[in-house]
C-alpha cells in the first residue's frame, strides 16, 4: 500500500484531504492510505482519541440549508504520536511506501515575507529551529515545517528510499512554490548541500487550491453525532457540505486517483487561487473583523448584516473582480455563492477563527488587489476598507476590547502597540513592511485608508455608540 504522510492533524485536513483519499477507499481504491502526525505538541486531546479510534472518527456536513448528513472517515490508517525528536514521523517520511508528504500549518507557519524570503530576523521559532536542526545529532529535530521537512527528508535521502511529493494543502498563494522556496532557503541557511540536490532532484511541490470551511469543533458536534449515530466519538468534527480541490498535476512518484472523486487536477491552478483568495479569503475576514467591531460572534452573524454584507460585496465588485478579468471563472457568481456559504447559520464559524493571523492575511490576500488598482491608477475605496476595518479591530484589540484570544504567528505584538499609539495610527499603520511591502508609505495608499478608516469608525459609533 502507499502512503500519504501528513504533517498536521487540525480540523481541515480532516474535512477535506482525508474526506477524498476515504472516498477512493469507499470506491473500492485501496491502494492508497493516510499517515498522520503533528511537529508540535498541540492538540493533544485529539490526536489521543484518534490513536484509540484507529483513526476513525465522524464527519458531520451541513449545507447552506440547514441539511446535515454524517460520515464515518477512515482514511488515516496510523495515527503517529507525537515525540520530541520527531522519530516515528522521520520513519513514515523514511519509508519508500510513502510517496507523497502533505502538511496544513496554516498561512503563517510558513514565516515568508512579502518577495518570498524567509523572514529571519523577525521569527525567533524559525531561528531556534534550524539551530535545533544543526544539532540534529543530539537527538533534535526541527519543529517548523521547514525543520521537520528537513529531518524527515534528511532521513529519506540517507534510506535511499526514492522520490517524494510535497504537497503543501494551506490557504497560500502559490502554496507549492512558495513552500518549495522556504524550505530550499532553509536548506541552504543550514548549508547541507548534498540535502538541496538531492530535493531538487527527487521532490516535486505542485500548486493547489483547497476549500471547505471547517470551524473549530465544540461540544455540540460531538453530541449531535452521538445523537444521529450512537458513536461517543471523541474526534468529531463538522465541516459544510461544499468541497473544492485544485492540484497540479505534478507528482513525482504517483498519486491517488483523485480526478474520479471529483478532485480537479490541473497544469495551473492560478485563475482558481486568485478568485479563492480574494473572492472568498479576503471577503471572510472582512466579515469577521467587521462582526468582531459590530459586536457579532459568527460569521453568519457578519454576512446577514446588510451593512457588512454590503462592504464585502462592494470590495469584490469593485474591485477584486475587475482586476481578475478576464478569467474562465464566472466571478459573480462565485461572489454570490460564496456569500450563501458564509451566511450559513449551521456552521456556526466564529469570527475569532477567521479573524486571526491578519499580519500574513493583509499581505497575502489583500494587498495585491490593492497592488493591482495602484498599477492601473485606478480607485480602491471599496479594498481599502478591508485593512481599514483591521486596523479599527487592531485598536480594540489594543485596548483589550476583544472579546476572544486574537492569535496572530506573523504579528509583533509591539509593532502592533506602537501602531496603535502612534500619533498617526493610519499612517503608522501603512509604515509596516510586513503589511505593505513595497507599498509602505505611499501617499495614495495613506490618503485611502485614512478615507476609509474614517468610514469604519462611523459604521462602529452607529452600532456599538462608541
Amino acid at each position: 500500500m502507499n502512503s500519504i504522510l501528513h504533517l498536521g492533524l487540525g480540523s481541515f485536513h480532516r474535512a477535506h484531504q482525508a474526506v477524498y483519499v476515504h472516498q477512493l477507499r469507499q470506491q473500492g481504491d485501496t491502494g492508497w492510505a493516510i499517515a498522520g502526525g503533528n511537529l508540535r505538541p498541540d492538540m493533544a486531546d485529539t490526536i489521543a482519541a484518534l490513536q484509540a479510534q484507529g483513526g476513525r472518527y465522524t464527519l458531520e456536513t451541513v449545507t447552506p440549508q440547514g441539511d446535515r448528513s454524517y460520515t464515518v472517515i477512515e482514511s488515516i490508517q496510523r495515527v503517529i504520536p507525537y515525540q520530541d525528536d520527531l522519530a516515528p514521523l522521520i520513519a513514515m517520511g523514511a519509508d519508500p511506501a510513502t510517496r507523497i508528504i502533505s502538511f496544513t500549518v496554516t498561512e503563517a507557519g510558513y514565516y515568508l515575507d512579502a518577495k518570498n524570503q524567509l523572514d529571519w530576523p523577525t521569527f525567533a521559532d524559525l531561528r531556534a529551529d534550524l539551530a535545533a536542526v544543526k544539532a540534529g545529532q543530539a537527538g533534535q529535530a526541527g519543529h517548523t515545517i521547514y525543520g521537520g521537512l528537513v529531518s524527515i527528508l534528511r532521513a529519506r535521502m540517507a534510506a535511499g528510499a526514492g522520490p517524494v511529493t510535497l504537497m503543501n494543502c494551506d490557504n497560500l498563494r502559490h502554496n507549492g512554490e512558495r513552500s518549495r522556496s522556504g524550505l530550499l532557503q532553509f536548506i541552504d541557511a543550514l548549508g547541507d548541500a548534498s540535502l538541496k540536490t538531492w530535493v531538487e532532484q527527487n521532490t516535486t511541490s505542485p500548486n493547489a487550491m483547497v476549500d471547505r470551511i471547517t470551524p473549530r469543533p465544540t461540544p455540540d458536534v460531538a453530541e449531535r453525532v452521538k445523537a444521529a449515530t450512537g458513536w461517543d466519538d471523541k474526534a468529531a468534527l463538522m465541516g459544510e457540505s461544499f468541497i473544492q480541490w485544485v492540484i497540479e498535476d505534478d507528482f513525482i512518484a504517483g498519486r491517488p486517483a483523485w480526478q474520479k472523486v471529483g478532485v480537479e487536477m490541473v497544469q495551473s491552478v492560478k485563475a482558481h487561487e486568485e478568485a479563492k483568495i480574494r473572492l472568498l479569503n479576503a471577503t471572510h475576514s472582512c466579515i469577521a473583523w467587521a462582526g468582531t467591531l459590530a459586536g457579532y460572534q459568527y460569521i453568519h452573524e457578519g454576512t446577514h448584516d446588510a451593512a457588512i454584507r454590503q462592504m464585502a460585496y462592494d470590495y469584490v465588485t469593485d474591485d477584486a473582480i475587475p482586476v481578475l478579468l478576464p478569467c474562465p471563472i464566472d466571478l459573480e457568481r462565485y461572489r454570490d455563492v460564496v456569500l450563501d456559504r458564509f451566511g450559513n447559520p449551521a456552521i456556526a464559524d466564529t469570527n475569532q477563527r477567521v479573524a486571526m493571523d491578519a499580519f500574513s492575511k493583509i499581505p497575502g490576500m489583500i494587498a495585491p488587489t490593492i497592488r493591482d488598482k495602484l498599477a492601473r491608477n485606478a480607485s480602491f475605496d471599496s479594498v481599502a476598507m478591508l485593512p481599514a476595518l483591521f486596523l479599527a479591530y487592531l485598536q480594540r484589540w489594543h485596548a483589550g476590547q476583544i472579546p476572544y484570544t486574537y492569535q496572530d504567528q506573523a504579528m509583533d505584538p509591539a509593532v502592533a502597540h506602537a501602531i496603535c499609539e502612534a500619533t498617526d495610527p493610519v499612517a503608522a499603520f501603512v509604515a509596516d513592511t510586513t503589511l505593505w511591502g513595497e507599498m509602505v508609505g505611499r501617499p495614495e495608499l495613506v490618503d485611502t485608508l485614512r478615507k476609509a478608516y474614517a468610514r469604519v469608525l462611523a459604521f462602529v459609533a452607529q452600532r456599538t455608540g462608541a
